[in-house]
């Protein structure tokens, strides 16, 4: 399944040239159809980009480091994106890389959960990809300063 209206808007790579320096994502997404989705969006955007299915798969690859951001759906198998991001934001090494949930869930409790749990942003699905990678990358440029300070 697509996500409707986000294919339109796929090109992003004019507002953000290439970066200059390389902005590495980690995607954490159940659906094929997404995960592919926002990999792309992200790549076009000149982000090195790496994807997970599961909670378990993301946290083994985020503890080994180098990302500037995570984007995690909240709705996974045997992990939600809350426990996910709990895990990171105790863990000296990864507390300072933002988190960004990407999810389809609209109730205000779970904006409120996810701030509770340290993420960064809120994403609602489908999303317009100009605006998620921005957003995405303004977290990356807000956290930069906290990360070196580690």
């Amino acid at each position: 399944a697509t996500v409707p209206g986000a294919m339109e808007n796929l090109d992003t790579s004019r507002e953000h040239g290439p970066l200059r320096e390389t902005v590495r994502i980690l995607v954490i997404e159940d659906e094929p159809a997404m995960r592919d989705l926002m990999v792309k969006v992200l790549t076009r955007a000149g982000c090195d980009v790496e994807a997970a299915e599961t909670g378990t798969e993301g946290l083994r690859l985020a503890g080994h480091g180098g990302f500037d951001l995570i984007a995690s759906d909240i709705d996974l198998p045997k992990m939600t994106g809350f426990e996910i991001c709990s895990r990171l934001k105790r863990d000296p090494q990864l507390r300072h890389t933002p988190v960004v949930f990407i999810s389809g869930r609209l109730a205000e409790e779970d904006v409120r959960r996810s701030r509770q749990v340290g993420a960064a942003d809120y994403i609602t699905k489908p999303f317009d990809a100009r605006s998620f990678v921005s957003r995405l990358l303004a977290h990356v440029k807000y956290a930069t300063p906290l990360k070196l300070q580690k």
